[in-house]
């Protein structure tokens, strides 16, 4: 028997203890939460996206049988979005992280996906070049970061080697600005690695323009410090790489397998607000509406620092504001909001038709069967957050369903 079934068999145990998704759906009244959605040629069976979320576990930089394990036990999702996958070594900012551009982590994710497939699920890869927030110790050769800028980034962290060769949060230095024409290799890097989740058998892919990360490094201007046709002195040159990439990853796979995850307004990683942040992302949400992507992904920063308050701080700022303009844009694409979301507030925002799905992070962690708590009202579990990054199944495939 193939590991991945044995992986569907197990999860479909675990799975089934709790109640399989269509069973309840037959049998309690349905919320716009629990309703199945039309992505793009692709019927999800609810309006349930499990966020992605890094979790350092692929101690060979691939996926292995319990990262399968850990999506097909929470593939009631009606979409997946994997954790970062890197598109090269030089995008790659944190150890153990499962990767996507060599044979072994293509072969690594087809088990993860055939996995989720085999019990029912949706997944897409998100395609990760972390820019300026890496370290030498984890670049090849002990080579700088690239970036776009030629800023360091202060008071970030990345997840390297330490001077004693020990896994370690170290600091990352200013990096080393790309020129002009290695831009376009980037761009190729993306490509192929879209290529590369197709056939390790991914439903789609979303990039990472999100956090800090390689693409709000050209779209934050008081970042972006180039002279050149990727400048931020003009929109457009600001937009042009990410544009790109959209447009590469297209012709490879099609629109309807894309999706981007942006966060208007998030600050991690050192990115200073600026004036033009509405016209920036509504820009780039007429040029995604013109492509027709799957879905733009907008990440809620604010929940990081008010994880108490929920969406309370965010939903009277700026952010709650761009979110219905960034809507109104998009006639074929859909919207997914994640960050600080409740089932009372993703259930408002989904009937309100602010979003099209609600993304849940952290709360997947402890809750495999997340699906199930939420629509029964069953108490959600804590999470133990030293083990939220790194270490072996304690943590991460160990929590258990709800017992009635």
């Amino acid at each position: 028997m193939k590991i991945a079934a044995i992986v569907a068999l197990i999860a479909g145990g675990y799975l089934g203890s709790v109640n399989l998704f269509f069973s309840l759906m037959e049998r309690h009244f349905m919320t716009e939460l629990f309703k199945p959605f039309d992505l793009a040629r692709l019927t999800l069976r609810n309006r349930i996206v499990m966020a992605p979320m890094t979790r350092a576990r692929a101690t060979n930089d691939a996926a292995d049988v319990l990262t399968a394990l850990y999506y097909a036990q929470r593939a009631t999702a009606g979409l997946i979005v994997s954790e970062g996958t890197s598109i090269s070594r030089e995008g790659q900012g944190y150890l153990f992280n499962p990767a996507i551009y060599t044979a072994q982590q293509v072969a690594g994710w087809k088990l993860v996906t055939d996995s989720v497939h085999a019990v029912g699920g949706h997944i897409f890869a998100q395609l990760w070049h972390v820019g300026r927030v890496s370290h030498p110790s984890i670049q090849e050769n002990g080579e700088l970061p690239v970036s776009p800028s030629s800023k360091k980034a202060e008071g970030a962290r990345a997840y390297g080697y330490n001077e004693r060769g020990e896994p370690d949060q170290v600091e990352p230095p200013a990096p080393r600005q790309l020129a002009t024409e290695e831009v376009e290799r980037i761009v190729n890097d993306f490509a192929q690695a879209a290529s590369n989740a197709v056939e390790a058998g991914f439903d789609g892919v979303e990039i990472h323009g999100a956090n800090g990360y390689l693409h709000e490094q050209f779209l934050n201007p008081k970042v972006n410090d180039r002279t050149d046709k990727y400048s931020a002195d003009q929109l457009d040159n600001r937009l042009r790489f990410t544009l790109e990439v959209i447009d590469a990853v297209v012709a490879r796979i099609g629109a309807h397998r894309v999706g981007i995850r942006v966060s208007p307004y998030g600050q991690l990683f050192d990115m200073p607000l600026y004036d033009e942040i509405d016209e920036t992302y509504l820009a780039l949400s007429r040029e995604i509406a013109e492509r027709k992507l799957a879905y733009v992904h907008v990440m809620n920063q604010d929940s990081f620092e008010r994880i108490d308050r929920g969406v309370q701080g965010f939903a009277n700022g700026g952010l709650f504001s761009l979110l219905r303009k960034i809507k109104s844009e998009l006639t074929d694409t859909a919207l997914i909001l994640t960050g600080g979301l409740t089932h009372a507030r993703a259930e408002e925002f989904l009937s309100d038709g602010l979003i099209d799905l609600a993304g849940f992070g952290h709360a997947f962690i402890s809750n495999p069967d997340l699906v199930s708590r939420l629509e029964h009202g069953w108490a959600l579990a804590p999470a133990d957050r030293a083990t939220f990054y790194g270490g072996n199944a304690k943590g991460y495939i160990d929590y258990p369903p709800y017992r009635p």
